[in-house]
Order: structure tokens, then sequence, then C-alpha cells
């Protein structure tokens, strides 16, 4: 039976069904983030199978929602004030991702030179702008579709680039630990620990507003920006309402698992593989760059270097977020640094093309 032919309601169950048992595994095997890691895997090998997957997208928003308020709640008066003294490395963050961004343009203007040749001048210049641009992929998409770019390949870009990161940092940051010895890293104050039923649900009152709020104003990946600045600002206010459940992030953690395993289908695969491998390998290379530069900011501003590496890497936010926070490796820091980072890039990247443009 193709895969048109199952209603999608019960592509999205078989699809959570075979999430949860991976991420059951995952917890078996010890992965570093189980509940990420383990659905991520199984979900894109079942994909390129070509099983019938399917995410929904009201899940994978919900499940945003859910991580965005459980890493506003580190944000106590003591962290805000610590990552205010920093504010100068979150503005050299912001320049790093950007010079990265075009160092990663140069890699792949080189190595897909032949097969991006039918191409016009300047449809390649976009798509090779939007593709190494270190943003949202479904931001930096729509971006470049205005931008007159292909669309495909900077969303293949950007899965494939999320995909390498999200597979190898969290084993190098959970071997790190283990080398290292490291004690966590944030601890939530016992205040916040506690899950209290009506404070939850006010909890869930007033960072749904701030998600309903950020979309109605057409504010950048709003289900997890709102409700981090709504717990955000309530926890600064020192206001503790309730923890979240750790069911329930498990849960998120799985639903945004299964949103980036589905893109990568049969056809993913075999579209355009020299460019896809070019990607790959830029992307590890700028992981390499990203180890050095974490070293660098953690002699400049006393943070550890493995809560600097996941701040400065050129994963997703939600994901970088929920890997220091699993493994308690400073997810305050780690939020706030990928937090700027998408803010300026989302800011930025429309007018660094049209000045590259206008150069050329």
């Amino acid at each position: 039976m193709p895969s048109s032919a199952v209603p999608p309601f019960v592509r999205a169950a078989l699809t959570l069904l075979l999430a949860w048992g991976a991420a059951r595994l995952g917890v078996w095997l010890s992965l570093p983030v189980p509940w990420m890691l383990g659905p991520l895997v199984a979900t894109a090998l079942a994909s390129m199978a070509g099983l019938p997957t399917h995410s929904v997208r009201a899940l994978r928003n919900a499940g945003q929602w859910v991580i965005g308020v459980s890493l506003g709640l580190y944000f106590t008066p003591a962290m805000a004030a610590l990552m205010l003294g920093h504010w100068w490395a979150l503005l050299l963050g912001v320049l790093w991702a950007l010079a990265l961004g075009l160092g990663f343009a140069a890699w792949l203007r080189r190595a897909t030179r032949a097969s991006l040749g039918e191409l016009s001048p300047a449809e390649r210049a976009a798509t090779l702008h939007f593709a190494s641009t270190i943003g949202g992929a479904s931001e930096m998409t729509l971006l470049a579709e205005r931008a007159g770019a292909r669309t495909d390949l900077v969303a293949a870009a950007h899965s494939v680039r999320m995909a390498v990161v999200v597979l190898s940092l969290p084993f190098a940051m959970q071997w790190a630990r283990q080398h290292w010895q490291l004690p966590a890293l944030d601890v939530l104050p016992a205040a916040e620990r506690v899950v209290d039923g009506p404070g939850l649900l006010w909890l869930a009152l007033a960072t749904g507003a701030g998600a309903a709020l950020l979309r109605r104003t057409g504010g950048a990946n709003p289900w997890f920006i709102g409700p981090l600045a709504v717990a955000m600002a309530l926890t600064m206010l020192d206001r503790h309402l309730s923890a979240v459940p750790p069911a329930l992030g498990q849960a998120a953690q799985l639903v945004i698992g299964v949103s980036l395993g589905v893109r990568f289908s049969r056809r993913f695969l075999h579209a355009a593989p020299r460019w896809l491998a070019a990607v790959a390998l830029g992307t590890l290379g700028m992981i390499a760059l990203c180890a050095a530069m974490a070293w660098v900011l953690a002699w400049a501003t006393g943070l550890h270097p493995v809560t600097l590496m996941l701040a400065t890497s050129p994963g997703g936010l939600a994901e970088m977020a929920i890997t220091a926070q699993v493994l308690q490796l400073g997810a305050p820091v780690v939020t706030a640094f990928q937090v700027c980072r998408l803010v300026a890039v989302l800011l930025l990247a429309e007018p660094v093309f049209r000045w590259g443009s206008a150069r050329r």
C-alpha cells in the first residue's frame, strides 16, 4: 500500500509508536539524549526505507512549547545577572555565527561548483547564502524562496546540517562529561523542581499567551521563543508557579526527534548527493571550528568549554538546549547564546545577502 493511501492519523500514530519504542531502546542503551536521538534515528531510517512516517505539526509546536517553558525556569535572577555580565560574549557569539555562515557558503561554492552549474548566477548566489546561514530551516527556506533560490537545496542543507550536529555532539558531550568528571553545571533550585497542578495550569496559560502573541505578530519560532520569554520573565521576577513534569519533557523531546527524522525520505537521499555530501563535510568542519572558539571563549569568560561548545555550535536552538538540559551542561548559557544568534541571523540574513549581491 503506498504511503498516500494510509490516513495521516494512522501514519502519525504508527510513527509515534515507533519513536516511543526507539526512545525506550535509547534509554536501555544509555544514549546521551535518548528521548530525542532514539526517535530521530528510528524515524529517519523508516522514512528512508519508504515507510509511511508522519509528523504532526501541532505536536511539534507543543513539544517546542514544553521545552521553551522548561528552559525558561533556569533563568533565576542570579543567572540573568551572570548573562548580563557576559553581554560581550553573547555579541561575539552572534558575530561568530555570521562569520561561520559566510565561511560555510565559501566552502559550498567551491565544493559544488560543478553540480550547481545549471543554476543562474543570481539563483546560485541566493541558494548558497541561505543554505549556509546558521539559522532555522523553515525560516531560511522562506527567505530563500523570496530571494529566488533553489528552496529544495536550501531545505536539504539545513536538514543535513541539523542531523550531523544532533547525531554527533550529544555523544561528544557525554564523553567529555565523563572524561572530565563534570558535576551538574546547572541544577534547578528546589522551588522550581516541584510540580504543582494549579501552578502548572497558570504557567501553561501564561506561556501559551506568549506563544500566541508572538505568532500573531509574525515572530520567529513563536512556539519556542514565546513560552521561553514568558517563563524567563516569571523566573527572573522570582515567581515560581510550577516545574515541568519529567514525562512531559520526554514527550516533547520525542516529537521534536520525530519532526527531524521525517525529513529524510528516499527522494531526499537521491537529490543532489554531491550537495548533501558537501554540506555534511562542511558541518563537521564547522563543529571543529566551534570547538576551538569554545576554548577561546572559555578562557575569556571563565565558563566551561563544554557549555560553550553547545552554545556556539551550528545546531538548532531547541536541539542544543535539550542536549544541555538533559546532560546538565549549562542550559541557560546555551539557550541565551542560541536565542541571541537566532534573532540576529533572522534580522541580518536578508540585509547581508543584499549587501553581497550589490558588491557582486
